[in-house]
């Protein structure tokens, strides 16, 4: 069978940001009713790609065409009138309205009862694609899986029969994914033709037709799917064939560094989150906290670090009561922190790479000034060892992708040789390579008598790294037990609610 026209071509797209060439002569196609992966590292020039094509960013160079017609798109609006809709990373809608109320915002409705008939049109879209929700939610009453839905319903709204996703399983839990996969596949049948952008070798495998690779910003392979396979895809978007398992040696565990006992707080909503959480953290030790999202992990993480207050029990650092200390003072004694909301929570965006590698230990010269000599110094040497992609070190941190703003932070916290590392997800989001670095990462602190808390939602991560695993369900811990014991089916049980 002959495959399909395309419905999309780019034709050497270029585009430079100050420093960065971030697309190199690029040509991109999509064919009616195709899922095509965009592949490539964080920072490969994936985003930048699909940002042009929806009139986010203009290109300096290179041409488009939709539907066989040269076109110019100067706005997302003008893509909009072509059919094609975008799906972003960080989700654009507005919390407090309803989910009709956010996928009318700035389009067209009747003059008489143009709620009525929107709702009627969103319930059509829902039915059609099985993309179910209550159009009458509020936005902030929804689950990430719903938000999506809401996001990919306002681009059908709006006509849009070319749809870019970007990383759109970030956020999403592993029954929302299944949801997820079903519904795209119910649309590339429906004849909408999906570009997919991606670092995830596994959903490129499983959802798409067609995968082009980006490295560097050019375009390194474009293959149908099923005549490749994940470490030729893992090779071409790094250069060099990807290790997916590490060896750990056999730890060396040393006194107890955290010694958590009987913990009790209370989460934003004034119910409670962790419940009598007892738990001890050894030198060259990782402990792992597995669990699925919103069971008290990230609520456990905060009382440690002193962001939260503990209701009850006791927190023990070094030998040390650090119970509902300040953040500072917990810090001051060798505690380091890789949060899970690296934006929100591990940078301040407007300040530079260098101002931020310095954010928890402050270099101060004579006159109680800061030596901003040693700060460029170590800016210098922390890019270098961490391999942290940026034009500078006065670049704001905020142009950097996600994948060099999680390398920023580790690096920051790795490199004042910590007692204790929390490290809150510290692979999220992040393309093979960068995963593969950071987890080598927290191994070589283990070698270095770091104990380390480790919580992640990625069993394969857990059982990967830990040490020990330990199981949270409702704000509790449903077990302990050595990781070379434990199986994933027992593990997954647990994270269920159901003990062993």
């Amino acid at each position: 069978m002959e495959p399909a026209e395309p419905v999309l071509e780019m034709k050497g797209i270029t585009k430079e940001f100050p420093g960065v060439l971030a697309n190199d002569h690029i040509d991109f196609d999509l064919r009616q009713g195709e899922i095509h992966g965009l592949l490539g590292e964080n920072g490969a020039g994936k985003t930048t790609l699909m940002n042009i094509l929806y009139g986010i960013y203009q290109p300096d160079e290179g041409e488009m065409w939709v539907r066989g017609k040269k076109v110019t798109i100067r706005s997302p609006k003008d893509a909009i009138e072509l059919g094609i809709g975008m799906v972003h990373q960080h989700f654009k809608l507005a919390y407090p309205l309803t989910v009709l109320e956010n996928v009318v915002l700035g389009s067209p409705v009747p003059f008489f009862s143009p709620l009525r008939e929107a709702e009627k049109r969103i319930n059509e879209l829902a039915e059609k694609y099985k993309l179910q929700v209550n159009p009458r939610a509020k936005i902030w009453q929804l689950s990430a899986g719903e938000r999506q839905r809401v996001e990919i319903i306002k681009a059908l709204y709006r006509g849009a029969t070319i749809l870019i996703l970007d990383e759109p399983t970030s956020v999403l839990t592993d029954r929302e994914i299944a949801d997820f996969f079903t519904v795209l596949r119910g649309m590339a049948k429906k004849n909408c033709a999906i570009v997919l952008i991606t670092h995830k070798l596994a959903e490129v495998m499983a959802l798409s037709n067609r995968v082009t690779v980006l490295q560097l910003g050019k375009v390194i392979q474009s293959v149908q799917t099923q005549k490749t396979s994940q470490p030729e895809l893992a090779k071409a978007m790094v250069g060099r064939d990807v290790i997916f398992r590490l060896i750990r040696v056999p730890a060396e565990k040393g006194k107890a560094v955290l010694d958590v006992k009987d913990l009790c707080a209370y989460n934003d909503k004034g119910l409670p989150c962790l419940k009598n959480i007892s738990f001890a953290v050894h030198e060259g030790e990782i402990f792992g906290i597995a669990g699925v999202a919103g069971n008290g992990q990230r609520e456990l993480v905060e009382v440690i670090t002193g962001m939260r207050r503990a209701t009850h029990g006791k927190i023990f650092i070094s030998g040390k009561d650090m119970t509902n200390c300040q953040t500072r003072k917990i810090a001051e004694i060798g505690v380091a922190h890789i949060p899970e909301e690296r934006i929100d929570m591990g940078i301040v965006p407007n300040m530079s790479v260098a101002e931020n590698l310095i954010l928890t230990h402050q270099p101060i010269g004579s006159g109680g000034f800061l030596d901003y000599k040693h700060i460029t110094r170590n800016a210098d040497k922390l890019i270098s060892d961490y391999k942290i992609a940026t034009p500078s070190v006065q670049t704001p941190v905020k142009l950097l992708s996600g994948g060099n703003i999680q390398k920023l932070i580790v690096a920051r916290e790795t490199s004042v040789e910590p007692r204790l590392l929390l490290a809150s997800h510290p692979t999220y989001g992040l393309d093979v390579s960068a995963t593969e670095q950071i987890r080598r990462l927290l191994l070589k602190q283990r070698a270095q008598h770091t104990a380390i808390l480790l919580v992640s939602e990625d069993l394969e991560e857990i059982m990967m790294l830990s040490d020990r695993i330990a199981v949270m369900y409702e704000g509790a811990i449903m077990g302990v037990m050595d990781a070379e014991r434990a199986k994933s089916e027992e593990l997954g049980l647990m994270m269920g609610g159901v003990k062993p």
